[in-house]
Protein backbone atom coordinates (compact mmCIF):
# COMPACT_ATOMS: atom_id res chain seq x y z
CA UNK A 1 0.00 0.00 0.00
CA UNK A 2 3.18 2.45 0.67
CA UNK A 3 4.09 1.62 -2.73
CA UNK A 4 0.71 2.39 -4.16
CA UNK A 5 0.80 5.68 -2.42
CA UNK A 6 4.33 6.50 -3.44
CA UNK A 7 3.36 6.13 -7.00
CA UNK A 8 0.47 7.65 -7.19
CA UNK A 9 2.79 10.48 -5.70
CA UNK A 10 4.60 10.56 -8.43
CA UNK A 11 2.14 10.45 -10.87
CA UNK A 12 -0.24 14.07 -9.54
CA UNK A 13 3.66 15.42 -9.27
CA UNK A 14 4.69 14.51 -12.95
CA UNK A 15 0.91 15.19 -14.58
CA UNK A 16 1.15 18.68 -13.02
CA UNK A 17 4.69 19.77 -14.32
CA UNK A 18 3.29 17.97 -17.34
CA UNK A 19 -0.19 20.01 -16.99
CA UNK A 20 2.31 23.71 -17.81
CA UNK A 21 1.95 23.84 -21.18
CA UNK A 22 -1.69 23.73 -20.94
CA UNK A 23 -1.99 26.84 -18.89
CA UNK A 24 0.64 28.61 -21.17
CA UNK A 25 -1.66 28.09 -23.99
CA UNK A 26 -4.50 29.86 -22.62
CA UNK A 27 -2.73 32.97 -23.42
CA UNK A 28 -3.96 32.49 -27.43
CA UNK A 29 -7.78 32.60 -27.79
CA UNK A 30 -9.90 29.43 -28.05
CA UNK A 31 -10.68 28.77 -32.11
CA UNK A 32 -14.36 28.88 -32.05
CA UNK A 33 -14.57 26.29 -35.18
CA UNK A 34 -11.17 23.91 -33.82
CA UNK A 35 -12.16 21.23 -33.03
CA UNK A 36 -9.88 18.08 -31.86
CA UNK A 37 -10.57 14.18 -32.06
CA UNK A 38 -8.87 11.35 -30.64
CA UNK A 39 -9.39 7.43 -30.21
CA UNK A 40 -7.75 5.54 -27.51
CA UNK A 41 -5.81 7.83 -26.51
CA UNK A 42 -3.84 8.60 -29.80
CA UNK A 43 -3.10 4.73 -30.65
CA UNK A 44 -5.53 4.16 -33.34
CA UNK A 45 -6.36 6.27 -36.23
CA UNK A 46 -9.57 7.60 -38.10
CA UNK A 47 -12.23 5.27 -36.35
CA UNK A 48 -14.74 4.65 -34.17
CA UNK A 49 -17.38 7.13 -32.70
CA UNK A 50 -15.51 10.14 -33.47
CA UNK A 51 -14.04 8.59 -37.36
CA UNK A 52 -18.24 9.26 -37.92
CA UNK A 53 -19.01 12.82 -36.07
CA UNK A 54 -16.21 14.40 -38.25
CA UNK A 55 -17.30 12.68 -41.40
CA UNK A 56 -20.61 14.27 -40.67
CA UNK A 57 -19.09 17.66 -40.03
CA UNK A 58 -17.27 17.13 -43.08
CA UNK A 59 -19.97 16.54 -45.53
CA UNK A 60 -21.81 19.95 -43.91
CA UNK A 61 -18.77 21.75 -45.43
CA UNK A 62 -19.26 25.02 -42.98
CA UNK A 63 -15.29 25.12 -42.68
CA UNK A 64 -14.92 23.85 -39.72
CA UNK A 65 -10.94 23.08 -38.36
CA UNK A 66 -10.73 19.38 -37.77
CA UNK A 67 -7.76 18.34 -35.61
CA UNK A 68 -6.96 14.41 -35.09
CA UNK A 69 -4.13 13.56 -32.29
CA UNK A 70 -2.44 10.47 -33.46
CA UNK A 71 0.49 8.41 -32.33
CA UNK A 72 1.40 6.97 -36.01
CA UNK A 73 1.71 9.56 -38.34
CA UNK A 74 1.57 7.11 -41.68
CA UNK A 75 -2.09 6.93 -40.64
CA UNK A 76 -4.60 7.95 -43.50
CA UNK A 77 -7.31 10.69 -43.08
CA UNK A 78 -9.25 12.47 -45.47
CA UNK A 79 -8.74 15.63 -46.89
CA UNK A 80 -10.36 18.15 -44.40
CA UNK A 81 -9.06 16.88 -40.96
CA UNK A 82 -5.09 17.64 -40.33
CA UNK A 83 -3.19 14.81 -38.35
CA UNK A 84 -1.34 16.18 -35.61
CA UNK A 85 1.25 13.97 -33.66
CA UNK A 86 0.20 12.82 -30.15
CA UNK A 87 3.18 14.51 -28.59
CA UNK A 88 2.57 16.34 -25.26
CA UNK A 89 3.39 19.60 -26.81
CA UNK A 90 1.33 19.54 -29.67
CA UNK A 91 -1.53 17.70 -27.41
CA UNK A 92 -1.32 21.13 -25.08
CA UNK A 93 -0.98 23.49 -28.14
CA UNK A 94 -4.54 21.71 -30.27
CA UNK A 95 -6.47 21.10 -27.24
CA UNK A 96 -6.06 24.29 -25.13
CA UNK A 97 -6.79 26.41 -28.35
CA UNK A 98 -10.35 24.06 -29.76
CA UNK A 99 -13.18 25.06 -28.49
CA UNK A 100 -14.76 21.24 -28.20
CA UNK A 101 -12.82 18.29 -27.70
CA UNK A 102 -13.82 14.89 -29.48
CA UNK A 103 -12.97 11.56 -27.40
CA UNK A 104 -13.96 7.91 -27.23
CA UNK A 105 -11.11 6.96 -23.85
CA UNK A 106 -9.88 9.13 -21.03
CA UNK A 107 -7.74 12.29 -21.44
CA UNK A 108 -4.42 11.94 -19.72
CA UNK A 109 -4.24 13.24 -16.06
CA UNK A 110 -2.00 16.28 -17.04
CA UNK A 111 -4.72 17.51 -19.90
CA UNK A 112 -6.54 20.79 -18.21
CA UNK A 113 -9.98 21.96 -19.87
CA UNK A 114 -10.38 25.78 -19.91
CA UNK A 115 -13.54 27.40 -19.26
CA UNK A 116 -15.60 28.03 -22.71
CA UNK A 117 -14.73 24.40 -23.96
CA UNK A 118 -16.88 21.74 -24.70
CA UNK A 119 -15.73 17.74 -24.21
CA UNK A 120 -17.84 15.48 -25.92
CA UNK A 121 -17.07 11.98 -24.40
CA UNK A 122 -18.35 9.14 -27.16
CA UNK A 123 -16.47 6.18 -25.70
CA UNK A 124 -16.04 3.06 -27.59
CA UNK A 125 -18.53 0.65 -26.32
CA UNK A 126 -21.95 1.03 -24.89
CA UNK A 127 -23.91 -2.35 -23.96
CA UNK A 128 -21.07 -4.79 -22.70
CA UNK A 129 -19.73 -7.32 -21.16
CA UNK A 130 -16.97 -6.30 -19.34
CA UNK A 131 -17.10 -4.45 -15.52
CA UNK A 132 -15.23 -0.85 -15.90
CA UNK A 133 -14.46 1.11 -13.11
CA UNK A 134 -15.85 0.79 -9.77
CA UNK A 135 -17.68 -2.13 -10.99
CA UNK A 136 -14.80 -3.82 -11.33
CA UNK A 137 -14.17 -3.80 -7.43
CA UNK A 138 -10.68 -4.62 -6.47
CA UNK A 139 -9.23 -5.50 -9.33
CA UNK A 140 -9.45 -1.39 -10.23
CA UNK A 141 -6.46 0.19 -9.40
CA UNK A 142 -6.02 3.33 -7.61
CA UNK A 143 -4.24 4.74 -10.34
CA UNK A 144 -6.94 3.50 -12.82
CA UNK A 145 -9.16 5.24 -10.64
CA UNK A 146 -7.45 8.36 -10.36
CA UNK A 147 -7.62 9.21 -14.11
CA UNK A 148 -10.95 8.19 -14.60
CA UNK A 149 -12.13 11.03 -12.02
CA UNK A 150 -10.09 13.30 -13.63
CA UNK A 151 -11.61 12.85 -16.98
CA UNK A 152 -14.72 12.31 -16.09
CA UNK A 153 -14.51 15.84 -14.23
CA UNK A 154 -13.95 17.38 -17.29
CA UNK A 155 -16.40 15.85 -18.92
CA UNK A 156 -19.48 18.18 -20.56
CA UNK A 157 -22.09 15.28 -22.44
CA UNK A 158 -21.16 11.68 -23.07
CA UNK A 159 -23.11 10.00 -25.49
CA UNK A 160 -25.54 6.88 -24.65
CA UNK A 161 -27.39 4.56 -26.33
CA UNK A 162 -30.27 3.10 -24.10
CA UNK A 163 -31.67 3.50 -20.48
CA UNK A 164 -29.39 0.43 -20.10
CA UNK A 165 -25.75 2.26 -20.37
CA UNK A 166 -26.96 5.33 -18.60
CA UNK A 167 -27.70 3.50 -15.68
CA UNK A 168 -24.32 2.09 -16.00
CA UNK A 169 -22.33 5.40 -15.95
CA UNK A 170 -21.91 6.06 -12.30
CA UNK A 171 -19.96 3.04 -11.42
CA UNK A 172 -19.42 2.28 -14.48
CA UNK A 173 -17.64 5.76 -15.80
CA UNK A 174 -18.15 7.49 -12.45
CA UNK A 175 -19.89 9.90 -14.67
CA UNK A 176 -23.29 11.36 -13.42
CA UNK A 177 -23.18 14.88 -15.62
CA UNK A 178 -25.65 14.90 -18.84
CA UNK A 179 -25.80 12.39 -21.44
CA UNK A 180 -27.43 12.85 -25.17
CA UNK A 181 -29.50 9.60 -26.09
CA UNK A 182 -28.31 9.45 -29.82
CA UNK A 183 -27.02 6.41 -30.30
CA UNK A 184 -23.53 5.70 -31.81
CA UNK A 185 -22.48 7.13 -34.49
CA UNK A 186 -20.12 4.15 -35.47
CA UNK A 187 -23.49 1.96 -35.60
CA UNK A 188 -24.63 4.15 -38.25
CA UNK A 189 -22.86 2.25 -41.20
CA UNK A 190 -24.15 -0.90 -40.11
CA UNK A 191 -28.03 0.74 -40.60
CA UNK A 192 -27.26 2.49 -43.84
CA UNK A 193 -24.18 1.14 -45.49
CA UNK A 194 -24.98 -2.53 -45.82
CA UNK A 195 -25.57 -3.04 -49.23
CA UNK A 196 -22.64 -0.68 -49.81
CA UNK A 197 -20.25 -2.10 -47.93
CA UNK A 198 -21.05 -5.82 -48.43
CA UNK A 199 -20.22 -5.24 -52.21
CA UNK A 200 -17.08 -2.81 -51.78
CA UNK A 201 -15.86 -5.47 -49.40
CA UNK A 202 -16.21 -8.41 -51.18
CA UNK A 203 -14.38 -6.68 -54.49
CA UNK A 204 -11.91 -5.14 -52.34
CA UNK A 205 -11.01 -8.78 -50.83
CA UNK A 206 -11.34 -10.86 -53.83
CA UNK A 207 -14.25 -12.46 -52.88
CA UNK A 208 -17.14 -14.13 -55.01
CA UNK A 209 -20.13 -11.44 -54.55
CA UNK A 210 -22.18 -14.33 -52.84
CA UNK A 211 -19.65 -15.29 -49.95
CA UNK A 212 -20.52 -15.07 -46.28
CA UNK A 213 -18.26 -13.27 -44.00
CA UNK A 214 -17.94 -14.60 -40.21
CA UNK A 215 -15.95 -11.88 -38.53
CA UNK A 216 -14.08 -13.26 -35.12
CA UNK A 217 -13.30 -10.77 -33.18
CA UNK A 218 -11.96 -11.87 -29.48
CA UNK A 219 -10.35 -9.17 -26.82
CA UNK A 220 -7.31 -9.16 -25.62
CA UNK A 221 -6.41 -11.63 -22.08
CA UNK A 222 -3.40 -9.18 -20.34
CA UNK A 223 -2.88 -6.13 -18.91
CA UNK A 224 -4.95 -5.88 -15.50
CA UNK A 225 -5.19 -9.82 -15.44
CA UNK A 226 -2.47 -12.21 -13.65
CA UNK A 227 -2.33 -14.80 -16.63
CA UNK A 228 -0.55 -14.43 -19.45
CA UNK A 229 -2.47 -15.29 -22.37
CA UNK A 230 -2.30 -15.42 -26.39
CA UNK A 231 -4.73 -16.37 -28.52
CA UNK A 232 -3.66 -19.61 -30.47
CA UNK A 233 -5.40 -22.87 -31.24
CA UNK A 234 -5.49 -25.19 -28.03
CA UNK A 235 -6.06 -22.00 -25.85
CA UNK A 236 -8.85 -19.55 -26.80
CA UNK A 237 -9.24 -19.88 -30.35
CA UNK A 238 -11.62 -22.16 -31.89
CA UNK A 239 -11.17 -24.64 -34.61
CA UNK A 240 -11.52 -22.87 -37.65
CA UNK A 241 -12.27 -25.51 -40.51
CA UNK A 242 -14.47 -26.89 -38.31
CA UNK A 243 -16.57 -24.02 -37.95
CA UNK A 244 -16.61 -23.08 -41.92
CA UNK A 245 -17.37 -26.64 -42.29
CA UNK A 246 -20.46 -25.85 -39.64
CA UNK A 247 -21.56 -22.88 -41.61
CA UNK A 248 -21.52 -24.37 -44.64
CA UNK A 249 -23.78 -27.01 -43.54
CA UNK A 250 -26.32 -24.83 -41.18
CA UNK A 251 -26.26 -21.97 -43.76
CA UNK A 252 -25.20 -23.03 -46.96
CA UNK A 253 -22.89 -21.10 -49.74
CA UNK A 254 -19.53 -20.33 -49.44
CA UNK A 255 -18.19 -18.71 -45.75
CA UNK A 256 -14.44 -17.12 -44.81
CA UNK A 257 -13.52 -16.03 -41.58
CA UNK A 258 -12.21 -12.31 -41.00
CA UNK A 259 -9.92 -12.47 -38.13
CA UNK A 260 -9.89 -9.58 -36.14
CA UNK A 261 -7.27 -10.14 -33.52
CA UNK A 262 -5.16 -7.66 -31.14
CA UNK A 263 -2.38 -6.37 -32.81
CA UNK A 264 -0.07 -7.41 -30.44
CA UNK A 265 -1.12 -11.19 -31.23
CA UNK A 266 -1.56 -10.65 -35.01
CA UNK A 267 1.25 -11.75 -36.42
CA UNK A 268 2.38 -15.49 -35.00
CA UNK A 269 -1.01 -16.21 -34.91
CA UNK A 270 -2.02 -16.01 -38.69
CA UNK A 271 1.94 -17.61 -38.98
CA UNK A 272 0.30 -20.53 -37.54
CA UNK A 273 -2.93 -20.44 -40.05
CA UNK A 274 -0.89 -19.33 -42.94
CA UNK A 275 -2.52 -21.91 -46.22
CA UNK A 276 -5.75 -21.24 -44.95
CA UNK A 277 -7.99 -19.97 -47.48
CA UNK A 278 -11.05 -19.33 -45.61
CA UNK A 279 -8.81 -17.14 -43.18
CA UNK A 280 -8.67 -13.21 -44.06
CA UNK A 281 -6.58 -10.82 -41.14
CA UNK A 282 -8.40 -8.04 -40.79
CA UNK A 283 -6.47 -6.90 -37.95
CA UNK A 284 -4.66 -3.89 -39.36
CA UNK A 285 -7.72 -2.38 -40.60
CA UNK A 286 -8.46 0.50 -38.90
CA UNK A 287 -12.35 1.18 -38.65
CA UNK A 288 -13.64 -2.77 -38.22
CA UNK A 289 -17.47 -1.49 -38.68
CA UNK A 290 -16.71 -0.98 -42.61
CA UNK A 291 -15.94 -4.34 -42.38
CA UNK A 292 -18.80 -5.21 -39.82
CA UNK A 293 -21.33 -3.83 -41.95
CA UNK A 294 -20.46 -6.54 -44.92
CA UNK A 295 -20.19 -9.56 -42.38
CA UNK A 296 -23.17 -12.32 -42.25
CA UNK A 297 -22.49 -13.60 -38.79
CA UNK A 298 -19.96 -12.72 -35.57
CA UNK A 299 -18.09 -14.63 -33.01
CA UNK A 300 -16.58 -13.32 -29.97
CA UNK A 301 -15.66 -13.89 -26.63
CA UNK A 302 -16.31 -10.68 -24.71
CA UNK A 303 -16.42 -7.73 -26.72
CA UNK A 304 -19.01 -5.15 -27.12
CA UNK A 305 -19.13 -5.09 -30.32
CA UNK A 306 -21.09 -8.33 -30.05
CA UNK A 307 -24.44 -5.79 -29.07
CA UNK A 308 -23.26 -3.37 -32.16
CA UNK A 309 -23.50 -6.39 -34.98
CA UNK A 310 -26.89 -7.65 -33.61
CA UNK A 311 -28.03 -4.20 -34.33
CA UNK A 312 -28.12 -6.10 -37.94
CA UNK A 313 -29.86 -8.77 -36.82
CA UNK A 314 -26.97 -11.18 -37.97
CA UNK A 315 -26.21 -14.58 -35.85
CA UNK A 316 -23.88 -13.29 -32.95
CA UNK A 317 -21.66 -16.59 -31.51
CA UNK A 318 -20.32 -16.53 -28.30
CA UNK A 319 -16.78 -18.73 -27.72
CA UNK A 320 -15.47 -18.22 -24.41
CA UNK A 321 -13.48 -21.72 -23.16
CA UNK A 322 -12.47 -20.09 -19.88
CA UNK A 323 -15.91 -18.33 -18.78
CA UNK A 324 -15.83 -18.80 -15.04
CA UNK A 325 -11.82 -18.29 -15.20
CA UNK A 326 -11.74 -15.10 -16.95
CA UNK A 327 -14.78 -13.96 -14.43
CA UNK A 328 -12.25 -14.74 -11.45
CA UNK A 329 -9.93 -12.52 -12.88
CA UNK A 330 -11.45 -9.81 -14.58
CA UNK A 331 -14.59 -9.48 -11.80
CA UNK A 332 -17.83 -10.57 -12.34
CA UNK A 333 -19.19 -9.85 -15.63
CA UNK A 334 -22.49 -7.31 -16.46
CA UNK A 335 -24.48 -10.29 -17.80
CA UNK A 336 -24.81 -13.81 -17.37
CA UNK A 337 -23.86 -14.81 -21.03
CA UNK A 338 -25.86 -17.89 -20.59
CA UNK A 339 -29.39 -15.98 -20.83
CA UNK A 340 -28.49 -13.60 -23.10
CA UNK A 341 -30.17 -13.97 -27.04
CA UNK A 342 -26.17 -14.77 -28.02
CA UNK A 343 -25.60 -18.63 -28.27
CA UNK A 344 -22.76 -19.28 -26.18
CA UNK A 345 -20.26 -22.08 -26.49
CA UNK A 346 -17.11 -22.95 -24.28
CA UNK A 347 -15.53 -25.83 -26.39
CA UNK A 348 -15.60 -26.78 -29.69
CA UNK A 349 -18.48 -29.23 -29.92
CA UNK A 350 -20.65 -26.41 -28.04
CA UNK A 351 -19.83 -24.01 -30.63
CA UNK A 352 -20.67 -26.60 -33.60
CA UNK A 353 -23.95 -27.61 -31.70
CA UNK A 354 -25.32 -24.03 -31.58
CA UNK A 355 -24.39 -22.72 -35.22
CA UNK A 356 -26.25 -26.08 -36.09
CA UNK A 357 -28.72 -25.71 -34.26
CA UNK A 358 -29.31 -22.08 -34.90
CA UNK A 359 -32.96 -20.72 -34.62
CA UNK A 360 -33.80 -17.70 -36.47
CA UNK A 361 -36.75 -16.88 -35.72
CA UNK A 362 -36.35 -17.34 -31.95
CA UNK A 363 -33.15 -15.47 -32.05
CA UNK A 364 -34.36 -12.41 -33.15
CA UNK A 365 -37.52 -12.46 -31.20
CA UNK A 366 -35.27 -13.02 -27.70
CA UNK A 367 -32.84 -10.43 -29.62
CA UNK A 368 -35.72 -7.70 -29.65
CA UNK A 369 -37.06 -8.17 -26.21
CA UNK A 370 -33.09 -7.79 -24.98
CA UNK A 371 -32.92 -4.29 -27.23
CA UNK A 372 -36.74 -3.33 -25.62
CA UNK A 373 -35.95 -4.03 -22.42
CA UNK A 374 -32.31 -2.29 -22.37
CA UNK A 375 -34.35 0.82 -24.29
CA UNK A 376 -31.39 0.52 -26.99
CA UNK A 377 -31.78 3.52 -29.72
CA UNK A 378 -29.58 2.82 -32.92
CA UNK A 379 -31.74 4.79 -35.39
CA UNK A 380 -28.83 5.45 -37.88
CA UNK A 381 -28.87 9.25 -37.35
CA UNK A 382 -26.68 9.26 -34.23
CA UNK A 383 -23.72 11.21 -36.44
CA UNK A 384 -26.26 13.84 -37.33
CA UNK A 385 -27.62 14.50 -33.92
CA UNK A 386 -24.60 14.63 -32.56
CA UNK A 387 -23.38 16.55 -34.98
CA UNK A 388 -26.11 19.10 -34.29
CA UNK A 389 -26.06 18.79 -31.01
CA UNK A 390 -22.27 20.40 -31.12
CA UNK A 391 -23.29 23.15 -33.48
CA UNK A 392 -25.29 24.63 -30.22
CA UNK A 393 -21.93 24.64 -28.47
CA UNK A 394 -19.97 26.62 -31.40
CA UNK A 395 -22.38 29.83 -31.01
Amino acid sequence: MASDTFYLWKRKIKAAIQSLPFYLWRLRPIQRKKMVFTTIEGTTGFTCNPKYIALELLRRKKGYELVWLVNDMTKSFPEGIRKVHNTLGNRARELATAAVWVDNSRKQLEVRKRKGQFYLQTWHAKLGFKPTCLDRGASFSRIAELISRHDSEMIDLVLSNSDWYDRTLPTGMIYTGPTLRSGSPRCDILINGRAQQRERIRAQYHLAPDTKILMYCPTFRGGSQSTNRTIEKGDHAPDYDRLIRTLDVRFGGSWVIFLRLHPQLTARHIAAHAGNKHLIDVSQVDDMYELLAACDAFLTDYSSAAFDAAVMNIPVFLYCDDYSEYEGERGKLLWDLRKLPFLLAENDDELERQVTNFQQTEYLEKLAKLFKECGVEESGEASRRVVDEIMLHLI
